[in-house]
């Protein structure tokens, strides 16, 4: 399986380093305080409707199961942030909370901040964007960085969020293939039939992901593609498909590394926590919806994407995600979940090998009568002609060839006579 997680796109373009200003004399006035670098940075909670958004709800009793490379411990912005951890690459720390990998050990730090980050105080510090939702931790990692296959990762760490109390579960992987394991498709059942909202990245064409690949392909998960700061596709942080449902910001990103580093960075695998944690959101304003009704209100509430073309768009899916009128809007229901049915997907394409063999009935199978017998007849030789054949052979036979006969003599005395007529004897002397 090739390995193209988002961050391997998404390269830390920044370290946001903060210096404290120079102490002021005891008797200066009063000054404002200068707003905090890393909270303006924050471009994505007012320009998509997240500030707006709390005046309803932070994400509060809702929790957001981060299958990734593992939220750190450390950090000060994740301090009550994580409930829960596991591992399930078989190398992490068994809470989940050690990362995993020499190159991609950050990555789950910097999803897990940009869902649920709590900041460093009022308005200083990383915040998410439901940071009051508390976050699961479920550390997975690729190739050399795991010794349980990949595939058998994901599969468990879903069986586990959802165990767990998942409301929701953000995915910012890709695998670069449209197919997946058939282990997947009980583990994503698994979260359906519990009611969990899945979030998975589409991918980057940065690193070579042309179209989205699984799990971004699997029927009922919530596919989010990545657009730059002025609303336009990223060309190197997103890719494309009819899968895509919803965009959201894949640049200029902010992430609290496992050290408590604050870097920039970019790429779909940031794109999906935003769109977790507005999930998040959802769900705690609207308790009483499911997690296709959840869904729904994200892509029904989503901003026209102006370089979109049709709605779904392969590029935008169905527009530009805005937390404020998906937490607000007055959305009607629906019964499906609007990306599809993974058990229609199952019944279609599993059919052959999921089919049971035929089992023989143990009922005996009545048979209807068979019609009464024609009654026996005199035996006769088979040579010996019968009325039948007489009828409807023997003589028809016979008269067409007596008229075949007579016309044949007839033609020939005509000709005769006729040759006679023509070549009258010389007579003689």
């Amino acid at each position: 399986m090739r390995r193209a997680w988002g961050v391997v796109a998404a390269t830390v373009v920044a370290v946001i380093g903060l210096t404290g200003a120079a102490a002021a004399p005891a008797d200066a006035p009063a000054q404002t305080p200068p707003p905090d670098p890393v909270r303006a940075a924050e471009y994505w909670l007012d320009d998509y409707g997240i500030t707006d958004a709390w005046e309803t709800t932070r994400g509060k009793g809702v929790r957001i199961a981060v299958i990734d490379t593992g939220v750190a411990r450390g950090p000060v912005e994740f301090e009550g942030a994580v409930s829960g951890g596991a591992d399930f690459s078989g190398v992490g720390a068994a809470d989940g909370r050690t990362p995993v990998g020499a190159v991609d050990a950050n990555h789950g730090s910097w999803v897990g901040s940009l869902a649920a980050a709590r900041g460093t105080g009022e308005d200083t510090g990383m915040i998410g964007v439901a940071p009051e939702a508390t976050l699961l931790s479920g550390s997975i990692g690729f190739g050399s960085s795991a010794s349980v296959p990949f595939v058998d990762q994901v599969a468990e760490a879903m069986h586990w969020a959802v165990d767990n109390g998942a409301d929701v579960i953000n995915l910012s992987f890709t695998t670069n293939t449209l197919e997946w394991d058939e282990s997947w498709d009980e583990a994503f059942l698994y979260a359906y039939e519990h009611d969990v909202v899945v979030v998975v990245a589409a991918g980057n064409r940065g690193t070579g992901t042309e179209r989205v690949g699984a799990p971004a392909t699997i029927p009922g998960v919530l596919t989010v593609a990545g657009v730059d700061k002025s609303g336009r596709v990223s060309r190197e942080a997103s890719t494309q498909g009819i899968t895509v449902g919803i965009s959201a910001p894949s640049e200029q990103l902010l992430g609290v590394s496992a050290n408590g580093q604050i870097v920039e960075w970019k790429g779909t695998s940031g794109a999906a926590p935003i769109v977790a944690g507005i999930a998040a959101l959802v769900r705690a304003a609207h308790p009483e919806l499911d997690a296709a009704n959840v869904i729904n209100r994200i892509i029904k509430t989503a901003r026209p994407a102006a370089g979109a073309t049709a709605v779904p768009d392969r590029l935008y899916g169905y527009g530009i995600v805005d937390a404020a009128r998906a937490v607000e809007a007055n959305v009607p229901a629906v019964e499906a979940n609007p990306m599809g049915s993974l058990t229609d997907w199952i019944r279609v394409y599993r059919r052959a090998a999921g089919q049971p063999a035929p089992q023989p009935t143990a009922t005996p199978v009545e048979v209807p009568s068979l019609p009464v017998a024609d009654p026996p007849r005199d035996p006769s030789s088979p040579l010996l002609p019968s009325a039948e054949t007489l009828m409807y052979g023997t003589v028809p036979l016979l008269a067409g060839t007596l008229a075949v006969i007579m016309v044949g003599l007839g033609v020939t005395a005509a000709v005769r006579r006729i040759r006679s007529a023509r070549d009258p004897r010389t007579p003689s002397s």
